[in-house]
């Protein structure tokens, strides 16, 4: 039985056998000791005070006395006005991390066979340009949150769905047909995805060009943007393409097959992947077979032009377009259809959509027009919206000149980890391949807990030199940390010490260590609740923190007491074992050595 739990019920066993109540377990409020005080849990006294009608200085002492007599973890007390600090025996701690030792995922739940499913719906990129910061964000975030609601227990299923159709991706392909030159990855040494981004930007270059001319002989901007050819011109493609033109599919598919090629080799790097991807190009005419279903229904009304509307004003909102008066759907019409598909794919009990906080009206929309459709977690869907991603003004800008590339800005993070790490002397006796390596992990792993680190909701700024440091509340922090303790078993040549057998004292910094890695637990359950990545990112810092100072006050391999030494091995293996579990929540490794 934890601590806690022991000691929760001893205090409802004392507050019968002294004043004759039977109290539930909610009434019995446990919390950690204030840093000011002795002690290690504190139990809150003021709930038991009428019952004993005595002061909540005497009920604290009578319940102290009953504790330190009835109860094996509870060693001493001591009484601050209505709080009962209670100091925990050392047979409880290190039984606990004999627990913690035993337990290879301790403070998280395998999921049963009939657990909740859950779908996570992150990543969403266009196919007509590569992926950028904003991206990177939200893939990180998605593929955490996936990682946290399995480690609660939850089934899970990680889906994309790629906006693959429509006329920003005929721009692409236009100018590709114009100003290409039978160009391919093959033949320019270019990623797929940059490559067709490329020839977004031109299209935007030539359309601009011919804008300026049409509003020099005189036209209005707005006029000249609808008559410019170009525009013209990638109309009528999106036209043909909707016909089924078995010219314009070909090539569609063919440079959506280069920016496919592209987005995996940019997910691998990244670390992220998918159980599912869909694509509006399928599930856009579903979208538009379920809102005709919803017309006939009366959940929806056609107007006088032809266009279907979804009347959501006895919600407090407006008037809802999901049918444009020439048929064409929008993008709540795609979403409705993506949720058809996957409900009939999945039998989903939960759905989360990691979209940026612009799209919150949306969701809200999306919701109730799921729900009105009969989609049973409609109501409660779930939109994790997060906050925009910047980088200090002057750093590293795209080709584009205007948006960061996810793929640049990764290179440049391996890069930073590899000239720091060459400076700081943590190279000196490896090889190139492990130097590489080691890199791409500290690189990698400084990016993301930069990003993970910060509130979800709130916008941020990246700054990559920042997060490349091996001090502070960064990523390098934490991994060297791991690291350094896995070369201290090795060093012990116990990488597998067993758990400790005889009795010993602990000193402070030892049961605060035991006590902070027995909050593992609590801390996912938290992230799983607040769908809050940085819960996690938060707990492996301050964890890294207390190690540290422990290391910094206590020898390990030096120490001269076999028992203690023993305790202290236990004790470290642990910590680099949750830090390990705790940063694979956040999609981070840790390297064995740097």
């Amino acid at each position: 039985m934890k601590i806690e739990q022991q000691i929760m019920a001893a205090a409802q066993a004392a507050v019968k056998a002294l004043y004759g109540q039977d109290v539930p377990e909610k009434m019995v409020q446990l919390q950690k000791t204030r840093s000011e005080f002795e002690g290690n849990l504190t139990l809150v006294v003021f709930p038991f005070v009428k019952m004993a009608r005595k002061s909540p200085e005497q009920t604290a002492q009578e319940l102290g006395d009953y504790l330190v007599q009835h109860c094996e973890a509870v060693s001493k007390y001591n009484v601050v006005k209505g709080f009962l600090n209670l100091s925990i025996a050392d047979a409880a701690w290190l039984q606990l991390l004999a627990d913690i030792d035993a337990d290879a995922h301790y403070g998280e739940k395998q999921a049963a066979d009939d657990a909740p499913l859950v779908m996570i719906e992150y990543s969403s990129p266009n196919t007509n340009k590569p992926l950028h910061l904003g991206h990177v964000r939200n893939n990180l975030l998605g593929w955490s949150l996936a990682q946290i609601m399995q480690a609660n227990g939850n089934r899970v299923v990680k889906t994309n769905i790629v906006n693959d159709r429509g006329i920003h991706i005929c721009k692409s392909m236009l100018a590709w047909l114009k100003w290409g030159n039978g160009e391919t990855p093959e033949s320019s040494g270019k990623k797929g995805d940059h490559l067709i981004g490329d020839y977004y930007v031109a299209f935007d270059k030539h359309y601009r060009e011919e804008i300026k001319q049409l509003m020099a002989q005189g036209m209005p901007e707005e006029q000249a943007k609808q008559e410019a050819p170009l525009i013209k011109e990638a109309h009528e493609m999106l036209v043909k393409w909707e016909q089924g033109d078995a010219e314009v599919r070909a090539l569609w598919e063919k440079m959506n097959s280069w920016v496919y090629a592209g987005f995996d080799e940019t997910y691998q790097k990244m670390g992220v992947s998918f159980d599912k991807i869909y694509y509006e190009s399928q599930t856009y005419l579903k979208g538009k077979a379920k809102v005709e279903e919803g017309l006939a229904k009366g959940l929806f009304e056609r107007h006088d032009d032809g266009s279907v509307w979804a009347d959501l004003t006895d919600e407090g909102l407006d008037q809802k377009l999901l049918l444009r008066s020439d048929g064409t759907s929008v993008y709540m019409t795609q979403d409705i259809g993506t949720a058809e598909m996957r409900f009939h794919d999945y039998p989903i009990d939960k759905m989360i959509y990691v979209v940026g906080n612009e799209q919150n009206y949306h969701f809200q929309v999306l919701s109730i027009l799921l729900d009105r459709l009969g989609f049973k977690w409609g109501k409660e869907l779930t939109h994790f919206s997060y906050g925009m991603v910047e980088l200090p003004n002057g750093k590293m800008k795209s080709r584009e000149g205007t948006v960061v590339d996810a793929d640049d800005l990764m290179q440049l993070m391996v890069d930073d980890a590899y000239k720091t790490s060459m400076e700081l002397g943590k190279f000196d006796d490896m090889t190139e391949a492990e130097r590489q390596e080691i890199a791409r992990i500290v690189g990698m792993g400084a990016l993301k807990y930069f990003i993970l680190k910060v509130d979800a909701r709130k916008n941020m700024l990246f700054n990559p030199e920042e997060s490349i440091d091996f001090n502070g509340n960064t990523g390098p922090f934490i991994q060297y940390t791991h690291a350094r303790i896995r070369s201290i078993l090795r060093k012990a040549a116990q990488a597998s010490p067993t758990s400790p057998a005889s009795p010993t004292s602990l000193s402070p910094k030892e049961v605060e260590l035991i006590q902070k890695m027995s909050e593992y637990g609590a801390a996912v359950r938290q992230a799983g609740t607040d769908y809050s990545p940085s819960g996690i990112a938060n707990y492996c810092y301050e964890l890294t923190k207390v190690f540290n100072q422990f290391y910094h006050d206590y020898s390990i391999l030096n120490e001269e007491d076999a028992a203690k030494r023993q305790v202290r091995l236990v004790i470290a293996r642990n910590v680099a074992k949750l830090l390990k579990n705790g940063m694979a929540l956040l999609g981070i490794e840790v390297p064995e050595r740097m």
